[in-house]
């Protein structure tokens, strides 16, 4: 016994030996289940480069359990996590690999953060997965891999992030216990795949909002678990299967805005289950069903605008008692409104705008019918000729009611007051009408309203102080009617309103101080009245304003200079009026300005040179004023015709801007032969006694700088190159807009001369040389070889130079006053003696440097007036060095007697230029 009793305690310690080490082991694993865990979140955190609430920074320590950081759940028993969920915690960063080591999670959820960057593959082959929701990022990148290893998932969600790439065409084919998935608002592209048909336990499908094209496969039929389906806003089009009214557990069935054609399968109509059904924007045609109320007995949610359907209405439509919205506007309907569409007393909103329905009756009976939607909120009845009277039963509508449109219906008689009584009215649209009478005085009751729209109607009487009171108004339109009296001053109550039309009216009077007082107004439009008066200088306190019309008024006096304060101002009309004075310099200021008209005033004095900086002004008219002197050249002015300065007779510039030529001072022509002698025997001398007496002047600097020209030189090198550029091709593109045929300055046998603009503003000319001529090559290195050992003043400059096989250009100094010969031979330039006489001597300074003081003299060979080029201060810089020479010793022996320069042209204006020149300095010598 003692034995037995031995032997079982025996078996009683090892047994519980045996527990003992299998805790240790099990406490072990775990100890290391953790740790892997906690490194794999650890590595996330280290992956949040933001964390607006630092939630975990001061709660994922790797002092603590990770069963007590915020958003992490363990299982009881193994104390492994199984879900991560830090949704909405406005994280940025990225997911780290390591998070695919978790390998109990069940639910990762990291949605509405903006997280970016690809997702891991390791995500992807988490076989625990069953809930995978990254919705509201910013992740990128293709799904083609996700399918893999995720044989566990049921929902994956990955709306609105920048997924992109076609669907994988064996999407299911690993994934049989899917039930939902959510694709939508990314940027899918390619067809929907067939394969869709093999998740059969898919329940949700949302596509919507992708790039998705082809035609809706016939096999989606096959998924008889479906419940919703949403492909909204793709590219998808051909018909609707006619495989959908398989689904017999379908409730919603979305598939607007796409580009499907065709009649609506008639089944779609015998799906009981379905309460969604969205097809607006398609091209879908056909009829309703006679008895729909039977077909769609549970639809809640009816959404056909725009389409093709047509046909009436039918009238069981309003058996359907369960529908909230019902959208038919944009089709072809036809026949009446019915009379009992009061039935469908759940409804919200209510839409048949744009068709060809009717009432049957003059009164609108219909909407005595609508007084039973008690929950009625939206109604738009607009584009319909109904051409009835709008009945006192209006103001039983229900009070819910927030927006009424009644437009373009041929409406007439006057505005019910009982409008007054639908309290929670938004917006009331009731334009392009023929409604009569006055504006009901009943509107001041209607507290709540943000938009009136009465325009173009025949309301006559003034403008009621009632509507003064609707202190949530925003946008008050009233043009086109025959409105009286005066503009009233009580307008500056609705500091809401941002815009006001007035326009096309019988309004008189001046427009009243207080309305300068609505600083937020963005838009007012008062033209086609008969206002007086001046325009305040308050006008610059509406600082937010974008449009201002008073055209077609009798506004006079000057245009107040605080009108330049409106920096937003996008559209000035201004026409018709007699306004006088002149534009103000102010106008420079109105940088956002599109389009100005100030078309039929009085406006005198010149067109002020600030207004080239308005660089969106896309239309400009100031025909028929008084304006007067030369019409500015640069900027936006460049782009303007004739028509924006018609009627000006004091105005010049241009030939092509019909306008006289800008008169310059010249010498008066006397028909008397004693005042041609007087003018040859006195003028003449005393001109080149001053010529005289100048050149010595500068002859005498000419010898000094000469003898400095080598230290100058040795200077000036270290100058430019402290401004040498390089610049790539892309560059030189962009600057010339792609070297665009209206940007060429000059052109000649070698090559183009281009006007450009670098990104920071500085003006250049680009020099390029023809590829496909051989002498166009050794022109570019002539140039490069000249230029390159030279720097005078009066050289032209070199910037910078680029050279491919295809491709070989000059940066050059830009010269705003462009060549001599233009000012030589253009009415519109006169040089005066003092002009040509600093030319001469520019060009001489550098002909001297070129021939003597140059290491190596050089023949330019092609001096010409085309060649010699003016700055902004009319200072000489000669180019073009495509045929110069550089002479060596053995060189000049034979530079006496060889031919140098191009054959058959010397401009004899710079011949007989030079031979003058050289006759001062001969005379000035001896």
């Amino acid at each position: 016994m003692e034995r037995n009793f031995s032997l079982s305690m025996i078996t009683v310690s090892l047994t519980h030996f045996l527990l003992l080490c299998l805790v240790v082991v099990a406490a072990a694993a775990a100890s290391n289940n953790i740790t892997t865990d906690q490194q794999a979140l650890l590595a996330l955190k280290d992956h949040i480069i933001y964390d607006p609430t630092n939630l975990l920074a001061h709660n994922w320590t790797s002092n603590t359990s990770v069963c007590t950081w915020i958003g992490i759940t363990c299982d009881v028993n193994s104390h492994r996590v199984t879900a991560l969920d830090i949704s909405q915690f406005n994280l940025q960063g990225t997911i780290p690999p390591q998070l695919g080591n978790l390998s109990s999670l069940t639910t990762l959820n990291l949605s509405h953060n903006k997280l970016s960057g690809n997702v891991p593959s390791s995500i992807y082959t988490m076989h625990t997965l069953k809930f995978l929701d990254f919705t509201d990022n910013q992740l990128s990148g293709s799904v083609s891999s996700f399918v893999f290893n995720m044989s566990s998932i049921v929902e994956i969600r990955l709306t609105n992030n920048r997924f992109s790439g076609e669907l994988p065409k064996n999407i299911c084919n690993y994934l049989p216990y899917l039930k939902a998935l959510f694709l939508k608002k990314n940027m899918f592209r390619g067809k929907i795949p067939s394969a869709l048909s093999k998740c059969k336990t898919l329940q949700i499908l949302l596509l919507q909002f992708n790039n998705l094209s082809g035609a809706i496969p016939k096999e989606i039929g096959n998924l008889t678990m479906l419940k919703g389906i949403s492909l909204l806003c793709n590219k998808l089009h051909g018909e609707i299967p006619h495989e959908i009214a398989n689904l017999r557990n379908l409730e919603g069935l979305v598939l607007g805005m796409n580009n499907l054609v065709g009649v609506l399968p008639a089944p779609i109509f015998n799906m009981s289950t379905l309460k969604v059904l969205i097809l607006m924007d398609n091209s879908l045609s056909g009829s309703l069903p006679s008895r729909i109320d039977l077909s769609l007995p549970t639809v809640e949610f009816l959404e056909l605008a725009h389409n093709r359907f047509s046909g009436t209405i039918p009238s069981s439509i309003t058996n359907a008692s369960k529908l909230t919205v019902l959208a038919l506007g944009e089709n072809t309907f036809s026949g009446f409104i019915p009379n009992t569409i009061g039935n469908l007393r759940n409804l919200l909103r209510l839409s048949l705008a744009n068709n060809y329905l009717k009432s049957s009756t003059s009164k609108l009976s219909f909407l005595s019918s609508l007084a039973n939607c008690k929950k009625l909120r939206f109604l738009n009845l607009g584009g319909n000729p109904l051409d009835g009277i709008l009945p006192s039963s209006i103001g039983n509508l229900s009070k819910s009611l927030e927006t009424l449109v009644i437009a373009n219906c041929s409406i007439s008689g006057n505005i019910p007051e009982a409008i007054s009584n639908l309290s929670n009215m938004l917006t009331l649209v009731l334009e392009r009408n023929k409604l009569t009478g006055p504006i009901p005085i009943t509107f001041g009751r209607l507290q709540k309203l943000q938009g009136l729209y009465l325009a173009f109607n025949m309301l006559v009487g003034s403008f009621p102080d009632e509507l003064c009171h609707l202190g949530r108004l925003n946008e008050l339109v009233l043009f086109g009617n025959k409105l009286s009296g005066s503009i009233p001053s009580c307008l500056s109550n609705l500091t809401s309103l941002k815009s006001l039309y007035l326009g096309s009216n019988r309004f008189t009077s001046v427009i009243p101080s207080t309305f300068w007082s609505l600083k937020y107004i963005l838009f007012f439009d008062f033209s086609s009245n008969f206002l007086v008066g001046p325009l305040s200088l308050d006008i610059g306190n509406l600082k937010v304003l974008l449009e201002i019309n008073l055209s077609k008024n009798n506004l006079s006096g000057d245009i107040p200079a605080t009108i330049g304060e409106l920096k937003d101002l996008q559209i000035m009309d201004l026409a018709y009026n007699r306004l006088e004075g002149p534009i103000p310099e102010s106008f420079g200021d109105l940088i956002s300005l599109e389009v100005l008209n100030l078309s039929n005033n009085k406006i005198s004095g010149s067109i002020p040179t600030s207004m080239e900086k308005l660089f969106y002004l896309r239309e400009l008219n100031l025909s028929f004023n008084k304006l007067e002197g030369e019409i500015p050249s640069g900027g936006i002015f460049a782009n303007f015709t004739a028509e924006s300065f018609m009627g000006n007779e004091l105005l010049c510039g241009l030939p092509n801007l019909q306008v006289q030529p800008c008169k310059v001072s010249k010498p008066r022509t006397e028909h008397k032969s004693r005042k041609k002698i007087l003018l040859i025997v006195i003028v003449l001398p005393l001109s080149i006694a001053l010529t005289i007496a100048i050149t010595l002047a500068l002859k005498s600097k000419l010898i000094e700088c000469g003898k400095r020209s080598t230290a100058l030189s040795n200077d000036s090198i270290l100058s430019s190159q402290a401004t040498l550029r390089r610049f790539s091709y892309l560059e030189l593109v962009r600057a010339t807009d792609n070297f665009a045929e209206n940007n060429i300055i000059g052109r000649g046998g070698f090559g183009s001369v281009y006007r450009a603009r670098l990104e920071d503003g500085m003006k250049i000319a680009i020099k390029v040389f023809h590829e496909q001529c051989a002498s166009a090559l050794k022109s570019f290195e002539a140039e490069c070889e000249v230029l390159k050992k030279t720097r005078h003043r009066n050289l032209i400059k070199v910037i910078s130079s680029y050279s491919n096989n295809d491709f070989k250009a000059l940066v050059l100094e830009y010269m705003s006053n462009g060549s001599l010969e233009d000012w030589l031979h253009s009415s519109n330039y006169v040089l005066t003696i003092f002009q040509r006489l600093n030319i001469m001597i520019d060009v001489a300074s550098a002909l001297e440097y070129l021939h003597f003081d140059h290491s190596t003299p050089i023949i330019h060979c092609d001096l010409k007036p085309s060649n010699v080029l003016l700055d902004e201060n009319m200072v000489a810089h000669l180019s073009d060095f495509g045929i110069a020479k550089l002479l060596s010793g053995e060189d000049e022996s034979t530079m006496r007697t060889k031919t140098l320069a191009t054959i058959g042209y010397m401009a004899p204006g710079l011949l007989q230029t030079t031979l003058f020149f050289k006759f001062i300095l001969n005379f000035a010598t001896y």
